[in-house]
C-alpha cells in the first residue's frame, strides 16, 4: 500500500493527533499525515497480489458537465477531463513500474444517477460518456474503461433505473440528515455538494427566487444528489466486491475509500465537470469559468470545440 501514498488525499480534520496543516500541498498534492493508520485497503490489494492479477480500482466519478455555463466551458469533455484521465492512467502506470501485473481502473460514471435532480438530461449524459470514451481511445489510456447504470442493470430505461436505486438502494433521507448533523465527513461533503447547486441555482433561477429560496431548495437538491450517490456506491460494491475504492473526495485515513486528487485545484472541491482550466504558464489548474474570465483568460479550441483558458501573456494557440 506504499505505493498509494503518494495519491492519498485524507481528510486531516479527521486524522489521529488533532490539528494538521491545510491539505494541498504547492505539488498539488495532499499531505498523507495518518498514512500509518490502520489500512483498510491492505487486505484486498494483496488479494490482487497473491492471485498475480492487476489490482483493479473503481471510482465513481465523471458524471457530466455542470449545466451552469458560467462555470464550465460547454456539455463535453475539454482538457479538464484530459488531463483527469491522464492522472488515473498513470496512477495505474507508477503501480506498474512496481509490480509487473500493473493495475486498472473502472470509472463509474454516476451521471445517470442524479443527473435529473441537478438538471442535466439523459442525453447530455449519455453525448458527455460517448465523449469520454472517446477520448480513453484516441489517448492510448489502455488501464482505464468505464460503467455506468445501464451496464450494472442491462437497460437504458434510465427513470425506471433511478426508481429501482430509490427503492432498493437509497438511505432514509432522515438518516442522511442525521448523518450531516453528526459526522464531520458526511457534513463536509454535504457543504461542498450544497455550494457548488446554489451556485447552479442562481445561475439558472436567479431572476426568479430569493437567494434565500434558492439556498434553501439546493440543500434539498444536495440532500437527493448524496442519497443518490450514495446508492450508486451500494451498486458498485454489489458489482465490483473484490475492487479497492477510490474517492474524488479527501477521505478520513481509516475509511473504506481511498482519497485522490484528479487536479491540481485551489479549491479542494472542484472538479473538472465543474471548472475548467487555465493555464497560467507554469502550472494548469481548475478554476471556475468566471475567474478564469476576471483575469482575462483566453479560450483554446481544439477538434472544434473549447478545450481551456490560457492566461492573457500566453499565446492563445500554445
Amino acid at each position: 500500500m506504499g505505493l498509494l501514498d503518494r495519491y492519498r488525499r485524507i481528510d486531516e480534520t479527521l486524522a489521529a493527533g488533532g490539528a494538521q496543516d491545510p491539505p494541498g500541498g504547492e505539488d498539488g498534492t495532499d499531505s498523507v499525515a495518518g498514512a500509518g493508520c490502520a489500512d483498510v485497503h491492505r487486505e484486498r490489494v494483496e488479494r490482487f497480489v497473491e492471485r498475480r492479477e492487476p489490482i483493479h480500482f473503481v471510482i465513481p466519478a465523471f458524471p457530466a458537465k455542470s449545466p451552469n455555463r458560467s462555470k464550465v466551458l460547454g456539455a463535453l469533455p475539454d482538457l479538464g477531463e484530459h488531463l483527469a484521465l491522464g492522472f488515473l492512467q498513470s496512477l495505474c502506470d507508477y503501480i506498474g513500474h512496481f509490480y509487473e501485473p500493473g493495475a486498472r481502473i473502472t470509472i463509474c460514471s454516476d451521471g445517470h444517477v442524479f443527473g435529473d435532480v441537478v438538471g442535466v438530461t439523459d442525453g447530455a449524459v449519455t453525448a458527455y460518456r460517448q465523449a469520454l470514451a472517446e477520448m480513453i481511445a484516441e489517448s492510448g489510456f489502455s488501464s482505464l474503461d468505464l460503467y455506468g447504470l445501464d451496464d450494472a442493470f442491462c437497460t437504458t430505461d434510465y427513470p425506471k433505473l433511478r426508481r429501482l436505486l430509490e427503492e432498493n438502494y437509497c438511505a432514509p433521507l432522515a438518516e442522511l440528515r442525521e448523518k450531516v448533523r453528526t459526522d464531520r465527513t458526511t457534513q463536509a461533503l454535504f457543504n461542498g455538494i450544497h455550494r457548488f447547486m446554489f451556485e447552479d441555482a442562481v445561475a439558472r433561477r436567479g431572476d426568479q427566487a430569493t437567494r434565500s429560496q434558492l439556498r434553501k431548495d439546493s440543500k434539498e437538491t444536495a440532500y437527493q444528489t448524496i442519497l443518490r450517490s450514495n446508492a450508486w456506491s451500494r451498486v458498485v460494491a454489489e458489482k465490483f466486491p473484490q475492487a479497492v475504492r477510490l474517492s474524488i473526495h479527501p477521505q478520513a485515513p481509516d475509511s473504506e475509500k481511498l482519497g485522490v486528487r484528479l487536479l491540481h485545484t485551489k479549491d479542494g472541491w472542484l472538479t473538472p465537470w465543474h471548472g475548467v482550466v487555465l493555464d497560467d504558464g507554469v502550472n494548469r489548474y481548475l478554476v471556475r469559468r468566471w475567474d478564469a474570465e476576471k483575469v482575462h483568460g483566453s479560450v483554446v479550441w481544439r477538434n472544434g470545440r473549447p478545450s481551456h483558458f490560457v492566461a492573457p501573456h500566453l499565446s492563445v494557440t500554445a
